[in-house]
C-alpha cells in the first residue's frame, strides 16, 4: 500500500501534494508531515483523510470549518493538545489510532469544551495509560456514541470494559463490539467501586502436557560401582516481561536465570560419556568457576530481580567470565525474566501442570512485550552423580588412639555379655540369632553421593505471538510444535527396557506399546511415525464479566 491516503478524490490528492510543505520522498510516493494555510481554499470540505504519513501536529486553524470527519490514523502525533486551539466545531469524527499518544494529561483534551459535536472517537493503539481520568474526560462528550480503546496500556486491566461502559451510559459501540443493554445490566455499579480498582494487570499463564521427548537415558551406557549415575529431568521455560512498579521478589523460587555449562554445548552421541568428562575437566583448568559455584548459580541467580547476587559469584569479572557460556535461547531477552516449569523425569506424556498469574503495574512495557511475543522452550537437564568415598576409619593417629581406649571397653561388655549367655543357658533360654553381617538391609543402605551441576540442553524453542490479547481477544491458546526429535534407535531400545522391567514378558509388552503408542520390536523404518515434540500453552489476560466478578477479585 502507497504511503498517499486513498480515501480523497484525485484532484484533492494532488492538490495535497502541491500545498503540503516538507515533504519527505519515500520509494514512489511522498510522505505529508505539514498541513498548511492553502487548504482552507476547500471551503466545503467535510472529511479529510491523512492516515498512514509523519505529521507529529497540526494547526488546527489551518483546518477548514466544515469538517465533520478527520482521520490521522498512523502518524506520529504524540499529544491532542495540538488540535484543541481552534478545532473544526463541526467535527462528528476523530481518528487518531496507532499514533504516539502518552500521559495522563491527554484526558484534557477530550472533552466537550473542545469537541461539542463528537459522536466517534477512536483512540487505539496509542499509549495511553490512565483509564479513570480518560473515562472522567470522555463523559463530558454527550454526543459520543462510538469508542475505540483497545490497545492501549489502559485496556489490559481487569475492569476496563466494564468500568468504560458503567461509565459511559450512552454509548453504543466499545472497541467494535456493540454495548447490549444485557452487558450495561452486568456491569451496573462498577464505577462506583472507582477507589478499588487497582490500574493493574493480570495475565495467566498455563502450560500443559509435554509430548514426544527423547528418553536420552536408553542412550547411555550402565553405570559402574563407581558411577557416574545418571538422571534426566525435562521443563519448559518461557520469558515475561518484567515489572519494574511490581515487587522484584514477589516470584522468588521460580525466577530464574538459566546458566549452561560448558559440557552442555555438545550434542549427545555415542561417546556422550566421555564429552562430559573432558568437558568438566576442561572448565576445572580454565579456571573460569568451580563446579560447586556453577551449580550455586543455576539455582539462585534471579534476572531482573532486586536482590543482591549470591555469594558464588565473588566479583563483576567472574560473573563476566560466565556470560560466554550461556545459551542464548536458555536467556531472557532484554527487559525480561525467565520463567520454568517444575523439572520433571521422562514419560511418553510429561504433564506440567504448571500455572501462574503474572500481576503487573507497569502497563506501557506491558504492551511492548505483548506486541514482541514471548519464546517458549523445552530444556532437558542431565545430572550425574557420583558415589562419595569414605574416608578410612583406622588410618588416623586419632583413629588408633581411640580404639585403643575403647578395646578394654569391649572385652568388659563381652565378658558381661558372656555371663549372661551362660545365666539364660542355665534357665534354659535361648540367645536370639545375631544379625548377620553384609545382610540385605544393609546392602540396600544408600550411599552417599554427590552431583555435578546440571548440563542443560534445548530440545526446541518457539515464538508465541501475544497480540491478540490487544487487538481484543481474551487469551492466546497454542500448541507449539518443534518437529520430531525422537529415532527409532531410541524409541526400541525405550520399549524393550520397559518390557525387561515388567516381569509379565509379552503381556507386558504389549501393554507398553498401546501406552507409548511405539512399534513392537522389530520395527521397519517405513512404518516408523513418531509424535512431534510438542507443548500446551495458553496465556490468558483476565477480564471481569460482571461487577459480582469483580467485586470477588477484589475480595480475593
Amino acid at each position: 500500500m502507497e504511503p498517499e491516503t486513498r480515501t480523497l478524490s484525485a484532484a484533492v490528492r494532488e492538490h495535497l501534494r502541491q500545498l503540503c510543505l516538507h515533504e519527505f520522498p519515500c520509494g514512489t510516493g511522498s510522505w505529508v508531515s505539514l498541513v498548511d494555510k492553502e487548504l482552507l481554499k476547500f471551503v466545503k470540505l467535510e472529511e479529510l483523510v491523512l492516515s498512514a504519513n509523519q505529521i507529529k501536529e497540526i494547526d488546527t486553524t489551518n483546518l477548514p470549518p466544515t469538517l465533520k470527519v478527520l482521520e490521522l490514523y498512523g502518524n506520529k502525533i504524540t499529544s491532542m493538545e495540538c488540535l484543541c486551539h481552534h478545532p473544526p466545531p463541526r467535527l462528528q469524527h476523530l481518528g487518531l489510532g496507532h499514533n504516539n499518544l502518552l500521559g495522563h494529561l491527554e484526558s484534557l483534551h477530550v472533552t466537550s469544551d473542545h469537541w461539542p459535536n463528537l459522536v466517534s472517537l477512536d483512540l487505539s493503539f496509542n499509549n495511553l495509560t490512565d483509564l479513570h481520568s480518560m473515562v472522567a474526560g470522555l463523559q463530558t462528550l454527550q454526543h459520543l456514541r462510538l469508542l475505540l480503546l483497545q490497545g492501549n496500556p489502559l485496556a489490559l486491566v481487569p475492569h476496563y470494559r466494564g468500568f468504560t461502559i458503567d461509565s459511559l451510559a450512552r454509548l453504543c459501540v466499545l472497541d467494535d463490539i456493540t454495548v447490549a443493554s444485557s452487558e450495561k445490566h452486568l456491569f451496573r455499579g462498577l464505577s462506583h467501586s472507582e477507589d478499588l480498582l487497582v490500574p493493574e494487570a493480570q495475565i495467566l499463564v498455563t502450560v500443559g502436557n509435554l509430548r514426544g521427548v527423547l528418553d536420552s537415558s536408553v542412550l547411555d551406557p550402565e553405570p559402574g560401582p563407581q558411577g557416574p549415575f545418571i538422571t534426566y529431568n525435562y521443563y519448559v521455560t518461557y520469558d515475561f516481561v518484567e515489572d519494574e512498579e511490581g515487587e522484584g521478589s514477589q516470584y522468588s523460587g521460580v525466577l530464574a536465570e538459566i546458566i549452561k555449562p560448558p559440557s552442555s554445548l555438545e550434542q549427545l552421541g555415542e561417546d556422550i560419556l566421555e564429552e562430559i568428562i573432558e568437558d568438566i575437566e576442561e572448565s576445572l583448568e580454565s579456571g573460569l568457576a568451580s563446579l560447586s559455584e556453577l551449580g550455586e548459580m543455576e539455582e539462585s541467580i534471579v534476572s531482573g530481580a532486586s536482590e543482591p547476587l549470591p555469594q558464588s559469584i565473588g566479583s563483576a569479572e567472574e560473573l563476566a567470565k560466565l556470560r560466554p557460556l550461556l545459551d542464548p535461547r536458555l536467556c531472557p531477552s532484554p527487559g525480561t525474566v525467565l520463567f520454568s516449569t517444575v523439572p520433571k523425569p521422562w514419560s511418553d506424556v510429561i504433564p506440567c501442570n504448571y500455572e501462574l498469574q503474572h500481576t503487573l503495574k507497569d502497563l506501557v512495557p506491558l504492551k511492548a512485550f505483548l506486541l514482541s511475543g514471548t519464546m517458549v522452550t523445552v530444556v532437558e537437564e542431565k545430572i550425574l552423580s557420583w558415589p562419595v568415598e569414605q574416608p578410612p576409619s583406622s588410618d588416623s593417629p586419632l583413629a588408633a588412639k581411640k580404639g585403643k581406649g575403647e578395646k578394654d571397653k569391649k572385652e568388659k561388655e563381652k565378658d558381661k555379655k558372656d555371663k549372661k549367655g551362660k545365666d539364660k543357658a542355665d534357665k534354659g533360654e535361648k540367645e536370639p540369632p545375631k544379625a548377620q553381617k553384609g545382610s540385605k538391609k544393609q546392602k540396600e543402605l544408600p550411599k552417599e553421593m554427590r552431583q555435578d551441576p546440571p548440563i542443560l540442553r534445548v530440545l526446541g524453542s518457539s515464538p508465541v505471538v501475544l497480540e491478540a490479547l490487544l487487538a481484543g481477544e481474551s487469551f492466546v491458546s497454542t500448541v507449539c510444535n518443534f518437529g520430531v526429535i525422537r529415532t527409532l534407535e531410541a524409541d526400541r531400545l525405550t520399549l524393550n527396557r520397559d518390557a525387561k522391567k515388567n516381569k509379565k514378558g509379552k503381556k507386558a509388552a504389549l501393554e507398553v506399546k498401546s501406552k507409548t503408542k511405539m512399534p513392537a520390536a522389530p520395527v521397519f523404518e517405513s512404518d516408523y511415525q513418531p509424535e512431534p515434540l510438542t507443548v500446551e500453552i495458553q496465556i490468558q489476560l483476565i477480564q471481569w464479566r460482571s461487577t459480582e466478578e469483580a467485586l470477588r477479585g477484589l475480595v480475593i
